[in-house]
């Protein structure tokens, strides 16, 4: 059960990650996000990297709130949350964003539509008219393009 409760709440973060990303980051907190898109930043750090923070500080108490009632499912849920957080910035940090040079070359048709579905949300460079919001689950379209390749 508790392995359920962890899948369950990894695969709700991918819808949750899509309304903050398209409403919250490209809305009220765009001020944050902006540096993303504009790389207008002077550093490796980059405003945007605040979200980091501000995700974590819920993951945290859900973890604290489960341990503190008997590995309750807050616990389960707050397990949940932090695997996608790293899966996040794996994919997106390391992966995509190449923060640390490795895995340039893959030829694997699910990372390679994931990395063009990316790149199409960032040839926006205001908070408008954007596209792709998600992140492990993009358009069909960018699979189509990859997968037909490998085949």
């Amino acid at each position: 059960m508790n392995f359920l409760i962890v899948l369950i709440t990894f695969v709700l973060m991918e819808g949750a990650t899509w309304l903050i990303h398209k409403y919250i980051m490209h809305g009220f907190l765009w001020a944050l996000h902006r540096d993303h898109h504009d790389h207008s930043n002077e550093g490796d750090l980059e405003r945007n990297d605040w979200f980091f923070v501000i995700f974590a500080i819920p993951t945290i108490i859900l973890l604290y709130w489960g341990v503190r009632n008997d590995f309750s499912a807050v616990f389960y849920m707050g397990v949940g949350i932090f695997l996608y957080g790293m899966s996040y910035f794996f994919v997106h940090d390391i992966f995509i964003h190449q923060r640390i040079k490795i895995f340039r070359h893959t030829q694997n048709p699910y990372f390679l539509a994931i990395r063009r579905a990316h790149k199409q949300h960032h040839k926006h460079i205001d908070k408008h008219e954007g596209e792709c919001f998600g992140f492990l689950w993009v358009p069909v379209k960018y699979f189509k393009m990859y997968f037909k390749k490998s085949q």
